[in-house]
């Protein structure tokens, strides 16, 4: 279903006579709303539940690094270095493979203020510095409701 999808977003520039991101991305919806009443017969059944998810996954990830940054902004412009708390904190993992931890990392530390700095010998604990954490549970609490959710939903 991917595939063809693809395929009709470049049909749709093709015919239109632009090649642009933008005329891309409105022929990647329209072929979608195009495969939809086909999905049965095509067994797109999953496709069409992972592209809404995949959508979210990355306004989410955008959000949250936008967040970050401000963050991050006022935390070097408003706030003593004296009161600044950094951390270290063990986030325990309920994903297990390891595309899901990679992802998983590579998100933490894409976001500034955040580091993953290592992964548990058994695979169950990630450790993540940060540089500024409150309360240690609720700071896992927020990664664990976030980021390692929505990387779960997107792998399975």
């Amino acid at each position: 279903m991917f595939l063809l999808n693809i395929l009709l977003a470049i049909a749709w520039s093709a015919l239109s006579g632009q090649f642009g991101p933008i005329d891309l991305a409105f022929g990647f919806a329209l072929g979608y709303l195009i495969l939809w009443p086909f999905r049965h017969w095509l067994n797109g059944e999953r496709y069409y539940t992972k592209v809404p998810m995949i959508i979210r996954f990355v306004v989410y990830v955008l959000w949250e690094i936008i967040l970050a940054n401000l963050n991050v902004a006022k935390a070097v412009l408003l706030t003593p270095k004296e009161r600044l708390r950094p951390g270290i904190v063990a986030l325990p993992l309920d994903i297990r493979s390891d595309a899901e931890i990679t992802m998983l990392a590579n998100l933490i530390t894409l976001t500034p203020g955040t580091l993953s700095l290592d992964v548990s010998t058994d695979r169950r604990c990630l450790y993540v510095h940060a540089m500024e954490i409150g309360d240690p549970h609720e700071f896992r609490q927020s990664i664990k409701d976030g980021f390692e959710r929505l990387v779960y939903e997107v792998f399975h």
